[in-house]
């Protein structure tokens, strides 16, 4: 038998999603539910991706509108990604809308295979296909050839650096949705490794990539603007700041930010060219999962059509990424303009006490539509109205220095910060408490490598001012606050392999602080994912012991030439289990991802056949399992298990069982078969 095996963008794990404070349990939409905003389009060229277009145009469209080639994640369909909004945007600003969609006869779970060279080449695949759509709408419709645009999320983000590095002459800019840079994979293998941990690159090497899909190309590249949760186990969130990396050298510009500030709380960055023009942006998405963030709380401006409808992967965590990236395509061309503001009172150096009036002057071409006033980074008040004023109780906050900072937003969401001033607070909180802060991630003894996240908890009798990481005793960064947790994505890179001691520092105002305790952590930049894959001679790796499980003969893979391995228990009378071990050294917070093909059957009452993924570190404990009595379990088309919570057994060495079980004391019929393959075990 045969068999093509995909990792999907992101893809293969889609199974999981971690999002703090998110639900992903809504149902995705069927592709009826949301068809009426969707026309199918045939005919659309030669199409050589097996790709299916649909397109949304609204009404009264304007003469060269814009284009936005939207491109669903895996297990997704071209409907179910109408949620992030992108069609009521367009019925707003008035612009296009196409959504390719990928079919399971191409990529079992719907992903765009953003991994395979003959899709990911110019003139090609599912590229093609997606470049020939455009030129479908172009036939069709007055579209801006100058102002087309693709995006999407996971396996679609994956695939929107496909298109924005080989048609770099027919997009103008590209949003991704947590994806992966161009190229970093060109085969199934490699996509896991892409996935998590990721690949490091210099910057040189992967805009190499890009410039190469294109030969002899000279002209302007898109601009990008990268979208990633910071506890993405999907897609580590590593490969955004890869991205950035390739498409900042794309670009021949640095890889310092020009701009860093905060959009609805979150940390963004912005890189520009010597002319000033943002072409690169990051968002990191604290605390999100694996999905397109959107809020169906906010209306898009001038609209009572809300940002995007909340569902799998498509995530309500209070920020509209829809239209911060149409902003940023420059669709939006009723106000780029932002705001004036400056604070006018107090004075800068002012001591003050009490209920302090806080006053700001703000301008704007259109109109300001709130000036928000800030005392050491967190809001204390807002108006709507000029005069802009607050009052400010500083008889709660601790003595000593404040910055004062007022900002002012139009109704466009263009926001601009005021300088800060700086006022000593006296007849306030006598503050000599200490903050208290834990470290609580990573474990004392994690193996570590690539960006990995430091938290903290920590309180204080007044508020906590900020959080430092330090990392053997130097400050390597800033925690982003989410309520009493505080992270910043440490790039383990920055340091030698060995063993390192980090902690946490907690700042109050009054200057109090307090050092959490340290751990000691190992640096390992060589402790890659288990991957097993069973080439001809047979396992991969050492310390398999395949008891009676054998490499099937009869299932090759054909791009790696890989066997899967087969087990088989037939009672007859009896009861026979079958076990496949390999000893596995485990990292921190590791997850298990594999690919299997059942045959259970069992032929009466009284018999009973199963399957189980066993972890064993003193104690078997089944971490993945089908059990079925009288009836049969058949999965004919390989089935992934994917991301498996093994984060018990961290930084354990540990044995990993792969057993097919089988009980009937009655008959000779009954029969449990297994077969793995695709074996992968990281963070």
């Amino acid at each position: 038998m045969s068999k093509r095996r995909f990792v999907g963008a992101v893809g293969a794990v889609l199974a999981l999603l971690g999002c703090g404070g998110s639900s992903s349990s809504e149902e995705t939409p069927s592709l009826g539910e949301v068809t009426s905003a969707l026309t199918q389009v045939t005919g659309f060229g030669s199409n050589p991706g097996n790709l299916k277009m649909w397109k949304h145009v609204p009404a009264n469209m304007p003469a060269n509108a814009p284009l936005v080639v939207a491109m669903h994640g895996c297990t997704q369909t071209a409907s179910a990604y109408t949620q992030a909004g992108w069609n009521a945007l367009a019925e707003h600003l008035k612009f296009y809308v196409v959504y390719p969609e990928q079919s399971s006869s191409n990529n079992q779970t719907n992903c765009f295979n953003w991994f395979e060279p003959g899709d990911t080449a110019r003139g090609q695949g599912e590229a093609l296909s997606i470049k020939q759509m455009v030129d479908k709408m172009k036939a069709d419709h007055s579209v801006d050839g100058g102002r087309v645009f693709v995006t999407g999320l996971s396996a679609g983000a994956a695939m929107t650096h496909v298109m924005a590095a080989v048609y770099p002459d027919v997009f103008a800019g590209g949003a991704v949705m947590a994806g992966i840079p161009y190229k970093c994979a060109t085969s199934m293998t490699s996509g896991f490794s892409c996935m998590s941990p990721g690949s490091d690159k210099t910057p040189a090497q992967w805009a190499s990539l890009v410039r190469g899909a294109y030969s002899g190309y000279s002209g302007p590249y898109p601009k990008m603007s990268f979208w990633h949760g910071t506890s993405d186990y999907t897609v580590k969130n590593s490969n955004q700041n890869e991205g950035m990396e390739q498409w900042t050298a794309v670009h021949g510009i640095d890889q310092t930010p020009d701009v860093s500030d905060t959009v609805e709380g979150y940390p963004h960055k912005v890189y520009k060219d010597s002319a000033g023009t943002a072409l690169v942006e990051t968002y990191d998405l604290t605390g999100m999962g694996h999905g397109t963030a959107i809020d169906p709380a906010v209306k898009f401006p001038g609209t009572t059509a809300a940002c995007g409808t909340a569902g799998a992967y498509v995530l309500d965590t209070n920020i509209c990424s829809t239209w911060y990236v149409a902003r940023f395509f420059g669709l939006d061309n009723s106000d780029t303009v932002a705001p004036t503001v400056s604070l006018t009172a107090p004075a800068n150096g002012a001591s003050v006490s009490g209920g302090v009036r806080l006053t700001a002057s703000a301008t704007d071409n259109v109109g300001v539509a709130q000036v928000q006033f800030l005392v050491d980074g967190t809001p204390v008040g807002t108006d709507t109205t000029p005069p802009y004023e607050a009052t400010w109780n500083s008889a709660a906050a601790a003595n000593g220095t404040h910055a004062l900072v007022a900002r002012a937003f139009d109704a466009a969401g263009n926001s601009t910060a005021s300088s800060p001033i700086s006022v000593t607070v006296s007849g306030g909180v006598s503050d000599t408490t200490a903050p208290t802060v834990a470290l609580t991630s990573p474990a004392s003894g994690a193996t570590l490598f690539g960006s990995v996240n430091l938290t903290a908890t920590a309180s204080d009798n007044i508020g906590v001012s900020r959080v430092d990481f330090l990392v053997d005793g130097t400050v390597v960064g800033q925690g982003t606050p989410s309520g009493s947790t505080y992270t910043f994505p440490w790039n383990t890179a920055t340091v030698s392999t060995g063993t390192h001691t980090v902690a946490a520092r907690a700042f109050d105002a009054a200057g109090n602080s307090a050092l959490s305790s340290s751990v000691s952590v190992t640096v390992n930049a060589a402790a890659e994912r288990f991957t097993e894959t069973f080439s001809q001679n047979g396992p991969d790796n050492p310390g398999w012991n395949l008891g009676e499980w054998t490499l099937d003969p009869s299932d090759q893979t054909g791009a790696s030439s890989s066997k899967s391995l087969a087990g088989a228990a037939v009672p007859a009378f009896n009861t026979v289990t079958r076990t496949a071990s390999v000893t596995v050294k485990l990292t921190a917070s590791p997850r298990l991802t594999y690919w299997r093909k059942l045959d259970l059957s069992g032929a009466n009452t009284s018999a009973s056949v199963s399957f189980q993924v066993v972890v064993n570190d003193g104690t078997d404990t089944v971490v993945d399992s089908v059990t079925k009595g009288l009836g049969t379990v058949t999965e004919s088309a390989w089935t992934q298990r994917a991301n498996l919570d093994l984060s018990a057994y961290a930084n354990k060495t540990v044995t990993l069982k792969f057993i097919v079980t089988a009980k009937d004391l009655s008959s000779t019929v009954s029969r449990a078969k297994a077969w793995v393959d695709g074996i992968s075990v990281g963070p």
